[in-house]
């Protein structure tokens, strides 16, 4: 878990802190996890200001975004470049820190996770929480529910009719699996299910069921949520 910052005399620079309140130092002795996030940007960002240390300065940004990386992942480059010591370099490292957050979480695991769950699901669709229009995927799964692959079948507003289930089958088909989950966010940050995912998830059990194939469930991604089919029982 994070650590609240200390408050050292934002006028000071890093160096002349006591050593204990030096990121890079702090993180060498104590590792990451003793680090607040504002210390972690700290050390990305190298420097603050003649009159703000760097953890003031990413102290001061992470305040404006609710304390959440998640908005702060979000952020453009010109909106980071608004806050004085924040050139383009650094709002640059910044968001690509937060890129490799995003693909670290969705890299797999050296053995196929199960997808046992829709939790299962949702941890690995977090991403599409940032999304800024619609994504549909699927996931391949083996019989006992490990994951083979995830595919994207369709970007952009989706409807029963937009999502081509005919690609959704042949991809299971190409890798022999005979489990699916299916998957999409909607951008407004609401789960709440529309009759188009309703016919839609409907649609896509009952071809799937045509192909021996079982469609164990349906999540649909919002802001820090989801909803699930199976878990409301309508799968």
């Amino acid at each position: 878990m994070n650590q609240p910052d200390k408050q050292p005399q934002p006028h000071l620079s890093v160096k002349q802190w006591a050593e204990a309140d030096r990121p890079r130092e702090k993180f060498i002795a104590l590792g990451g996890e003793a680090l607040s996030s504002a210390e972690l940007l700290a050390i990305l960002i190298g420097s603050g200001t003649t009159r703000e240390s760097a953890v003031a300065l990413m102290r001061r940004v992470l305040a404006d975004c609710h304390g959440s990386l998640r908005r702060l992942g979000r952020m453009t480059i010109d909106q980071l470049k608004t806050y004085n010591g924040v050139g383009e370099a650094k709002a640059v490292t910044i968001l690509a820190a937060c890129e490799l957050a995003r693909r670290r979480a969705d890299e797999p695991a050296d053995r196929p996770p199960k997808m046992q769950s829709a939790a299962d699901i949702y941890d690995v669709f977090r991403r599409l929480e940032d999304k800024p229009t619609e994504e549909f995927h699927v996931l391949l799964l083996s019989q006992s529910l490990r994951l083979i692959d995830k595919v994207c079948i369709a970007r952009g507003g989706l409807t029963a009719t937009t999502v081509d289930i005919r690609l959704v089958l042949r991809e299971a088909l190409l890798r022999n699996a005979p489990c699916m989950a299916v998957c999409h966010n909607h951008p407004s940050g609401t789960v709440r299910p529309s009759q188009a995912d309703d016919a839609l998830t409907q649609r896509i059990r009952a071809a799937a069921q045509t192909m021996d194939i079982r469609l164990i469930d349906h999540v649909i991604v919002g802001d820090n949520a989801y909803y699930s089919y199976q878990e409301q029982g309508k799968l």
